[in-house]
């Protein structure tokens, strides 16, 4: 296990220990309290000052802290902000995109999914069913999708982090990653990744959701063949949902959208 000592295949104690002592440090800084000193973190944690300066030192140059205009006093560093903002339009694109969703998936008569970016993937965070089909292809909250899923590659297509995903790529074998890479040009160009399970006869077209630092989610509708062919059918509907709640997160598609869903 990466990062984490690990004797007899079990993870040390000693390294859940520092990431207990770095989850308190970092529950020292809020609103009310931005800064703080390693003699005062000292005090409320009640470690010695050496050991707290060692920790701090170590957060500073994750960037988890930095120095504030006063040499001896912290603040929260990039990374923190940029994990905090993170996790808040995660939050956020929850609470702004169910009636749009349902409003998707009452207007095509398919499922309509919300995914959010996981560790190494897309994770199904909601899910709005049609129940007037005699059947209904749906997946449960909390999949986390593959990287050849069509959620996934419109992730892969804009997600910042390029060198993150140059990783995720790395872990596939050469003939999968050389054509995953060639359709994630595609979705740059188009902004809409699919995806075609032979063995299930299931289909899902997704596009995604940006807010202002990027994409913050993709939704997807899904289907079959029959009833979401992948050649176009529902893809102006599924394009302007997403540009509605991005327009609500605040953010906009780096991809022009198709004349036909300008207004």
């Amino acid at each position: 296990m990466r990062g984490f000592g690990v004797i007899d295949g079990a993870v040390s104690s000693g390294d859940i220990q520092a990431v207990s002592r770095v989850g308190q440090i970092l529950g020292l800084f809020s609103v009310e309290h931005p800064t703080t000193t390693v003699a005062e973190a000292a005090e409320q944690l009640g470690l010695n000052r050496s050991t707290t300066h060692r920790y701090f030192t170590s957060l500073v140059a994750a960037d988890l802290l930095e120095r504030t205009d006063e040499p001896s006093r912290f603040q929260p560093g990039g990374l923190l902000l940029q994990l905090g903002a993170a996790a808040l339009a995660r939050r956020r694109v929850l609470d702004v995109a169910p009636p749009f969703l349902r409003r998707l998936c009452q207007s095509t008569h398919l499922t309509a999914v919300i995914s959010l970016w996981g560790s190494s993937g897309p994770v199904v965070s909601r899910t709005e069913e049609d129940s007037t089909r005699s059947v209904l292809v749906t997946v449960r909250v909390g999949t986390q999708l593959g990287l050849h899923s069509a959620q996934a590659k419109v992730f892969l297509a804009f997600l910042p982090d390029q060198l993150r995903v140059d990783r995720l790529l790395a872990t596939l074998p050469t003939d999968e990653r050389d054509e995953l890479t060639v359709q994630l040009d595609e979705v740059r160009r188009t902004g809409v990744g699919t995806d075609h399970q032979a063995d299930s006869g299931i289909t899902a077209v997704g596009t995604g959701v940006f807010d202002e630092h990027g994409i913050c989610a993709t939704i997807a509708l899904l289907g079959t063949l029959r009833t979401l062919p992948t050649d176009g059918a529902f893809r102006e509907d599924l394009i302007s949902t997403a540009a509605q709640i991005s327009e609500r997160m605040g953010g906009v598609s780096p991809v022009e959208p198709p004349e036909s869903t300008v207004a």
